[in-house]
């Protein structure tokens, strides 16, 4: 049996071993932390009365069109605690609600009838959305400029009004892609509504996990697959290399060795674990996620979940009657170096100007996690730069959302770099076989 060794227990090491285990490699997965998921996992915090509750470090979605990372779950036979909505609520300071959905019109123009009737949004407004939209199923695979301008450049191209950009465009694009619209490849932004909101009726859906993040890994899960041995708080010092190849890893006073390696570490991390890698990685930067976890002593709302216009929070979720609500501000750079205090009060602040329940409401607890190395930042031109997954060491294979999966920083983008890194040593094993979903729309 081919054996292989998957250094970090993220989502793209998790994929890469689920796939090598289903296709009769034995896999031993070494992860540093005591918990799998990575930056998508979920850990206790102190309850009442001592008791413990398990949080998510910060609130994950997905929508229809992540299949790889669907398909991810059906392996581990966990995809049934993903549930879908098909309902997106706009809020207005003040309360107003405005709903989108599908309609029964054929894509690309099944959010007809719902976005006639968005409240948030002015008559021209809709008309300039229209024109970008249109614009988009025109140039998404057409346009070879895309990855060199930024998504807001794109938008003014296109004569999008300000409150367009702010309630519409920016409100979507920030938060599924972690960064400002300023900052952001067009390539990536416009790729992110194609595959999300135009190719395909349903693929807008957003699917939340029913579950803490981390029991959708549970060791459990794992004996569906077989052949992969999970190693917790066990780091990995160094790759070793040798006449051209990569013969041991290295944990403390141990040496492990197997036929295949792939390193599935943040990209900031793999110089250290590889540097006869000599990668480049210049061009890479993070960018923060902040999440904010309050408990109140009554509901605040009712809705499963929302996304606040023109605040600095970005989507409330709903996540126990409404008395416990997570707050989630992507691409959250001026929030890093406010107090747990501060950002607390902003967001009560602000979450009472959407639910006026909160005025009545007392705070019984609150978190917040701030993720300032939550994903590598989409800028433009740095798509050439995202390394594949074989290296120039035949039996060393590079895995993670920040290498080029053809999806940006994203569960999904960890998924497919995952599967892509398994095709790899597959073929490079005289055993090939194929992981990665293709999309049914180009």
């Amino acid at each position: 049996m081919p054996t292989a060794i998957v250094i970090g227990g993220g989502l793209a090491g998790l994929a890469t071993a689920s796939a090598l285990g289903s296709a009769g490699f034995q896999v031993d997965l070494y992860e540093a932390r005591g918990f799998l998921g990575g930056r998508a996992t979920s850990y206790p915090i102190a309850g009442d009365g001592g008791a413990q509750e398990v949080i998510d470090n910060c609130q994950h979605i997905l929508l229809r069109c992540c299949v790889n990372l669907m398909d991810f779950y059906k392996r581990l036979g966990v995809a049934d605690r993903i549930h879908f909505h098909k309902q997106f609520y706009f809020i207005e300071p003040g309360g107003r609600t405005s709903i989108l959905r599908a309609g029964r019109l054929p894509a690309p123009l099944h959010f007809a009838g719902s976005f006639r009737t968005l409240a948030c949004l002015g008559l021209a407004d809709k008309f300039a959305i229209a024109r970008g939209l249109w614009a988009i199923r025109r140039e998404h695979a057409r346009r070879t400029d895309l990855e060199q301008m930024t998504m807001l450049a794109w938008l003014r191209e296109k004569k999008q009004t300000e409150t367009a950009i702010n309630r519409f465009w920016r409100q979507i694009l920030v938060s599924a892609i972690n960064e400002e619209l300023d900052r952001m490849s067009a390539g990536v932004g416009m790729q992110v509504f194609w595959l999300g909101f135009l190719a395909q009726s349903n693929s807008y859906q957003m699917g939340i996990p029913a579950v803490p993040l981390g029991d959708l890994y549970a060791p459990e899960a794992w004996k569906r697959i077989g052949n992969v041995n999970l190693h917790l708080r066990e780091p990995v010092d160094r790759a070793i290399v040798e006449n051209g190849s990569v013969r041991a890893i290295q944990m403390g006073d141990e040496q492990r060795t197997a036929d295949h390696y792939v390193c599935a570490l943040p990209f900031e991390r793999v110089p250290a674990v590889i540097p006869e890698l000599e990668i480049d990685l210049d061009g890479f930067e993070h960018s923060p996620i902040t999440g904010i976890h309050l408990w109140f002593d009554r509901s605040i709302t009712q809705l499963p979940h929302a996304t606040l216009l023109d605040r600095t929070i970005q989507w409330m979720f709903n996540k126990s009657g409404g008395r416990y609500v997570q707050l989630v501000v992507s691409a959250s750079r001026g929030l890093v170096e406010v107090s747990r205090a501060d950002v607390i009060a902003l967001a009560i602040r602000e979450l009472a100007e959407f639910f006026p329940r909160v005025a009545d409401a007392k705070i019984e607890k609150a978190h917040v996690v701030k993720e300032v190395r939550a994903t590598f930042s989409a800028l433009p031109g740095l798509e050439p730069a995202r390394p594949r997954s074989q290296t120039k060491f035949p039996n060393f294979y590079l895995a993670g959302d920040w290498t080029r999966s053809g999806w940006p920083a994203t569960m999904e983008g960890a998924v497919r770099s995952g599967y892509l890194a398994a095709e790899a040593v597959t073929r490079a094993a005289g055993k090939e076989q194929k992981f990665l979903l293709r999309s049914t729309v180009s």
